[in-house]
């Protein structure tokens, strides 16, 4: 193709962005500002914001988009899944959108050869799969990360529980003590937990709410083990938490296990290419000496 095709197609992206970007003015000002930490590309957001706001997606495909909202929702909370989910969407976009400019761009520089739009076009599709794929693993790493502090804190509550205290008592205890993990995800939610109870709610409602924000069986778990016999307190109580610390010390092992697995198979790679350029340090002289 001719390199002035894609000077017009360059030129006409760039064109349709600024044209967005316009349209959108300072309606999403505030939103960028919040968010500029989370998202990389938040400074770019409110031209495709602007686009989401009048396709709304969200609303007419929940099925397609469920599995992003929902990872959303988990790791920063239902509160303000609704806010971040569009921001999500546009970063999306945005390195969609960047990668088809990165692509004529590269047609251009290469006297109007296709297979750099076409280099753009696989990384279009390409870096949002990425995202939505680490999404999901900092949805799993997140679980992993409570459920291998869950059983510490269940010893140090049934420890506390024996000698005397209420379940409460024990909890806050046990998270006051932990202030320097405050951005510990179980922390974190213990501590809404404990400031919800303080300010009003029930003991049940706020424990039930902490294990849905948690969104981890094994919380579940625990969440039902102490609303269904801290009331009755003594040995059955106890004997309930120790049984418990049991099981969550055994779901700790299989996770410490499984990470060591995934450390061990992220060194092969490097390993392979120290080997081959070992191999080719060692075989180059045995070939000039040959020749």
């Amino acid at each position: 193709m001719q390199p002035s095709v894609w000077i017009f197609c360059l030129l006409l992206l760039l064109l349709a962005w600024i044209v967005l970007y316009k349209l959108a003015g300072q309606t999403y000002a505030r939103e960028v500002r919040t968010n500029a930490d989370r998202f990389k590309l938040a400074r770019l957001a409110p031209p495709m914001l602007y686009v989401l706001e009048r396709l709304r997606p969200t609303e007419r495909y929940p099925l397609l988009l469920f599995k992003i909202q929902r990872s959303i929702q988990t790791l920063y909370g239902s509160a303000n899944a609704q806010a971040l989910t569009p921001f999500f969407l546009a970063e999306w976009l945005n390195y969609s959108y960047l990668s088809l400019v990165f692509g004529c761009a590269v047609s251009l520089l290469t006297d109007g050869e296709a297979a750099g739009f076409a280099l753009g076009a696989v990384m279009a599709v390409l870096i949002p799969a990425a995202m939505i794929q680490d999404l999901a693993k900092k949805v799993v790493r997140r679980q992993q990360d409570i459920v291998l502090e869950l059983p510490e804190l269940l010893n140090k509550i049934t420890l506390l529980v024996n000698a005397g205290e209420t379940v409460q008592k024990a909890l806050a205890q046990c998270v006051e003590r932990k202030q320097e993990q405050a951005d510990h995800p179980l922390y974190k939610e213990l501590i809404q937990m404990i400031n919800e109870w303080r300010n009003g709610y029930s003991f049940q409602q706020s424990f039930e709410q902490f294990s849905k924000r948690c969104a981890v069986q094994e919380v579940s778990i625990f969440a039902t083990t102490i609303l269904l016999n801290h009331r009755r307190g003594g040995d059955e109580f106890v004997t309930a938490l120790r049984d418990l610390s049991r099981m969550l010390w055994e779901k700790r092992k299989a996770i410490s296990r499984t990470r060591g697995e995934e450390a061990s198979s992220k060194l092969v790679f490097p390993m392979v290419v120290i080997f081959f350029v070992l191999l080719a340090l060692v075989c180059t002289p045995i070939f000039l000496m040959m020749n």
